[in-house]
């Protein structure tokens, strides 16, 4: 039986290296530089590399089940994603944090319909997204809102890192909430002002975080005063 990875990986050394060896070798002699920190879903329908048309150097990237940020407490033990983000803020000095769900989403569907008995370390993770859960019957609608919900309550929680915080405060850092719709081949972007999620065809910005004050007449009750800036000298 023919070892398809083994093929791969060959191919990639003998067809696709060549062609960006001199990128690869000025990156390692520089060192990465990445500007954005892409938090996206595990999903393989989503690929960053092609919704951002960006390629070696450019993301610094952490993926998981739901796209979901942990907490900064270490109340959820500890974790990879918390790390990564403290890496890309403090050592990285990004200037965005992407926080990318999308359609069709299984890890938003489980929340509604559970896991299996032996996935205890994913029932224990997907309780992260529990607050973005809308009290009604499963339905392709409700799913859609709960996958925009839980993005919004990401941003949330990636206000509570200080390091995060304190740059966003001083204008160095940018938040943007995106959700992927796979069948559309679109990103809607969160904007903080309208209370909602904007196609990016329709868009005026790649998305607004809680660098900008909530308008008090949003339609989304996710936002709250995680979103306003912090008090002077705070």
């Amino acid at each position: 039986m023919p070892d398809e990875l083994l093929q791969r990986l060959r191919r990639f050394t003998d067809q696709t290296f060549p062609g960006a060896r001199q990128q690869f070798e000025d990156l390692v002699r520089e060192g990465q530089h990445p500007t954005i920190l892409f938090i996206g879903c595990s999903d393989s329908r989503l690929v960053p590399y092609l919704l951002t048309g960006t390629g070696p150097g450019d993301l610094f990237i952490v993926r998981n089940v739901g796209a979901f940020v942990p907490p900064h407490d270490g109340s959820a033990g500890y974790h990879g994603t918390a790390a990564a983000i403290e890496f890309a803020v403090l050592n990285l000095n990004v200037a965005h944090i992407v926080v990318c769900g999308h359609s069709h989403c299984g890890g938003i569907r489980a929340l509604y319909e559970g896991v299996p008995a032996q996935a205890t370390n994913l029932a224990a993770w997907l309780e992260l997204g529990r607050e973005a859960v809308l009290p009604v019957q499963v339905s392709p609608e409700a799913l859609r809102r709960t996958e925009q919900r839980a993005v919004v309550l990401q941003l949330e929680r990636l206000m509570a890192y200080p390091m995060v915080r304190a740059q966003v405060d001083a204008g160095r850092l940018a938040l943007h909430g995106w959700h992927y719709v796979i069948e559309d081949g679109e990103v809607h972007v969160f904007d903080v002002r309208q209370g909602g999620f904007v196609p990016a065809s329709r868009a005026e910005h790649s998305g607004t975080g809680p660098y900008a004050a909530p308008d008090p007449e949003a339609l989304f009750n996710e936002i709250d005063a995680s979103f306003a800036p912090a008090p002077h000298g705070a």
